[in-house]
Order: C-alpha cells, then sequence, then structure tokens
C-alpha cells in the first residue's frame, strides 16, 4: 500500500518577518531618520555629500537640544496614551503644568521663605517644591477623572473647562508675574544646567545597554521555556546590536557635546581651583532625559505587567464588557487622570528647569503636541491600542520637525500648518494601515 501522506513545510518567512518588527514602529524610525537626514541637507552648503557632512541639524549640540527639547511633551504623552487607549482626550495638560509650575516656583520664592525660612539654596527646598507640584497635578487630574467618570461629563467638555480654568488659575497664582530665578537644584532637572558628564554617561550607558540585552534574551529564554515560538538566533542578535548601538550612540553624541570653555572656567572658581591648560569636557546625559527613560519604563512596566494596565487597555478595547467582567471603569478613570495630572507635574519641573523660572505662557499649547505625539507614535482614537514608547517616538519627531523647520528659517505659522498637517496624515496613514490589518 502506497503512503499517500505528504509532509507540510512551514512557510519561508521574509527578512522582516523573521525579525518580527512592529511594521508601524519601523515606519516611526523611518520617518524620523527621513527627517534628520532632510534637515542636514538643508541646512549645509556645497553639493549633495558636502550638505550631508556639514549641515547642522546632526551635530552634537542639535542633538543634545533636540534630547533635553523632547521630555516634558514626551513625559505627559506617556500618559495621553492611557487617556486615548480608554477612549478619552485631556485638553488641559498644558494648563495643568502651567499651574503646577506656578505653584513650586512660588514655593521656592516666596512660600518656603516666608513660613518655614527655607530659601534658594536650602536642601530640602526644590524636593518640597516638586512634592508640592506632584500633589496638586495628581490631585487635579483626579479631580477631572471624578467629574468624568463618577458625574460622567465627557472628558471633553472637563478637559476644555480645565485649559481655561488652570492657565489662569497659574496666572492668579503669580499675580502675572515671570518667577525667578529658581533654585540652583531644581534647575538641575532643566538639561543643560544638570548633567551626568562623560565619564557617569558611559557608565550608565553600559548599565543601560546589559539591561536592555539581557531583557531581550531573557524573553527569549522564557518564551522557550514555555514552548512559544521564538525568533533565530541571528535575528535576536541583530535586535541586540541595534538596542545597544542606538543606546551607546546616543551617549557618545551627547559627550561629543562640549562644555564652552567660559563655562568651564566658571566651574573650575566656583570649587577654588584653577582649570588646567587645553582642559575640555562634554556634557554627557541631561538629567532630564534619564527621567524620560525612567517614567517610559515605569509607564511600559504598568501597561504590559500590572492588572492596572490590563484594565486599561480592555477598558479600552470594549467598555461595556469590561464593566460587566467586574472592572470599575469610574474609578479607573480617576486613576488614569491622576496619572496624566503626576506627569502634567513632572513635566513641569523640566520646562520651568530649563528657562529657569516660571513664565505665564510655559506649557501654552503643549496640549496638542502631547495629543499629536501620542497619535502619530500609534495610539488609536478608538481606544484600545496604544504603546508607551511610539508615543515618545512621537513626540521626538514632533520637536525634530519643530526645530528643523526653526533652523532653515521657516516662520512659526508654517511650523504649525506642517506639524498639522503631519498629525493628519499620521491618523489617515494609521487608519489605512488598520484596515490592512483588519482591525478597527
Amino acid at each position: 500500500m502506497t503512503d499517500t501522506t505528504t509532509t507540510q513545510t512551514a512557510p519561508k518567512r521574509s527578512f522582516l518577518g523573521q525579525m518580527e518588527l512592529d511594521l508601524r514602529l519601523l515606519g516611526m524610525i523611518g520617518a524620523f531618520i527621513a527627517i534628520c537626514l532632510i534637515f542636514q541637507f538643508l541646512t549645509g552648503s556645497g553639493g549633495f555629500f558636502e550638505r550631508l557632512a556639514d549641515g547642522r541639524f546632526l551635530t552634537p549640540r542639535n542633538i543634545f537640544n533636540l534630547t533635553i527639547q523632547t521630555v516634558s511633551v514626551g513625559i505627559m504623552a506617556t500618559g495621553m496614551v492611557f487617556v486615548i487607549v480608554t477612549r478619552h482626550i485631556d485638553l488641559s495638560v498644558g494648563s495643568i503644568l502651567a499651574t503646577c509650575s506656578a505653584l513650586m516656583a512660588m514655593t521656592q520664592t516666596m512660600y518656603l521663605p516666608d513660613w518655614l525660612n527655607l530659601g534658594l539654596g536650602h536642601a530640602a527646598t526644590p524636593w518640597v517644591a516638586i512634592l508640592v507640584g506632584l500633589v496638586a497635578g495628581t490631585l487635579i487630574g483626579a479631580f477631572h477623572g471624578w467629574l468624568i467618570g463618577y458625574l460622567t461629563i465627557p472628558a471633553f467638555i472637563v478637559t476644555l473647562g480645565g485649559l481655561l480654568i488652570w492657565r489662569n488659575v497659574g496666572w492668579f497664582i503669580t499675580n502675572g508675574q515671570t518667577i525667578g530665578p529658581l533654585d540652583s537644584t531644581f534647575q538641575s532637572f532643566g538639561g543643560i544646567n544638570g548633567t551626568l558628564g562623560e565619564t557617569w554617561s558611559w557608565v550608565v550607558g553600559v548599565v543601560a545597554t546589559a539591561i536592555a540585552v539581557g531583557a531581550i534574551w531573557s524573553a527569549r529564554r522564557s518564551k522557550l521555556h514555555h514552548g512559544f515560538p521564538v525568533k533565530p538566533v541571528w535575528a535576536e542578535t541583530a535586535v541586540s546590536a541595534i538596542v545597544a548601538g542606538g543606546i551607546l550612540g546616543l551617549v557618545a553624541m551627547v559627550n561629543a557635546y562640549q562644555i564652552p570653555t567660559p563655562r568651564l572656567e566658571r566651574m573650575f572658581d566656583a570649587r577654588g581651583e584653577v582649570m588646567p591648560e587645553g582642559f575640555s569636557a562634554g556634557y554627557g546625559l541631561p538629567f532630564s532625559v534619564l527621567l524620560l527613560i525612567a517614567v517610559a519604563v515605569v509607564m511600559t512596566i504598568i501597561a504590559q505587567r500590572t492588572r492596572l494596565g490590563r484594565y486599561i487597555f480592555a477598558t479600552g478595547g470594549n467598555p461595556d464588557a469590561a464593566e460587566l467582567s467586574g472592572i470599575n471603569t469610574r474609578l479607573l478613570t480617576v486613576k488614569i487622570f491622576a496619572i496624566m495630572g503626576a506627569l502634567c507635574a513632572l513635566a513641569a519641573v523640566v520646562a520651568s528647569a530649563r528657562l529657569t523660572n516660571h513664565s505665564n505662557d510655559i506649557g501654552t499649547l503643549d496640549e496638542l503636541r502631547v495629543i499629536a505625539a501620542a497619535v502619530i507614535g500609534g495610539t488609536a482614537l478608538s481606544g484600545g491600542l496604544g504603546t508607551i514608547y511610539g508615543a515618545i517616538l512621537g513626540a521626538l519627531i514632533m520637536q525634530s520637525l519643530q526645530s528643523g523647520m526653526a533652523m532653515v528659517g521657516v516662520d512659526s505659522p508654517l511650523q504649525n500648518i506642517v506639524v498639522g498637517a503631519v498629525l493628519v496624515a499620521a491618523v489617515l496613514i494609521d487608519i489605512i494601515y488598520r484596515k490592512r490589518l483588519g482591525v478597527r
């Protein structure tokens, strides 16, 4: 009897299929690289290759500035992912930032000196101010969540009202005045006034690389242990190399941005020392960037590894089914907006520290930038889908566009037109992508 059994062979997967990379993430990375190359070309002079080599966009100085300018929007964008995933919106984040900034500035310059005799330069001053800002931001966010979750007022209306209310509350707190300068330790969270230096930046970079690569291979071992399919070893190695290259490349770039000689001399003078002849040093990683990384890690863990994260995405996917399954969606709404408020306060620390003072226009239009960053990063306005790393990459793309256009002399109104067009295009591309995948 002839054996007619045929052997089924697994279909051969493409290179990208074996790498198991998210096509949307690849598209965003590709868009970011394209933006960088275009502005590098436009800011150069001479022939094609001379322009690419001599452009001003991909210089250590501009990359350093780009990172610190992205931080405050990036921090808030991570919280906006949770808000949009649950089918809400928050139009008040820029105004909450302004109120928290005003409170922290007044705490440092007025409240603590008058009430506790703690002035600028005291060790406790910046930390008490930050705590005040975090408490205020969390309470404001929780109040918005209560209005939305328990009183069932639409989030659009609540946060639109919040946009008008909290912007002007911040104005009344300061009587419309610019408050500054702020505490020097507080200013270290702004970027250029607080960096690790070259040596510690390399230490942090190597440790971060080891942790990231270790996590990749640990996840592979876990999949093998539970019998799940895994990438080929070469693909896992390639991904590890890309991650390591990205981390160490960023460290090398910020370390290459040299501290100006007059600033170095002042730093040595402050320590009572004389700067050695020919001495030079790089800034290194800013504390604000480390804060953004820490926020991204914590928010990713919440999204992927906690009950709260599972409830957030389940509620966004189908609110009625989530409520029927026992999830307290009202309390969940309060928690989400409280997290958003706390992140606004953290962003206020970075924004006011970078300016070294509080000004009344701080955070203006940040709500639009934050929403745009989350949407460009792949967060679905229909709810249920979104990633933290996508939102941060979206913020980086937005800031790159604005910085590049400013460098080539594009007027501010035209910059806003381009950003608005990019936002609409990003949503359209996302809709087309989801239709092709057969998801809503």
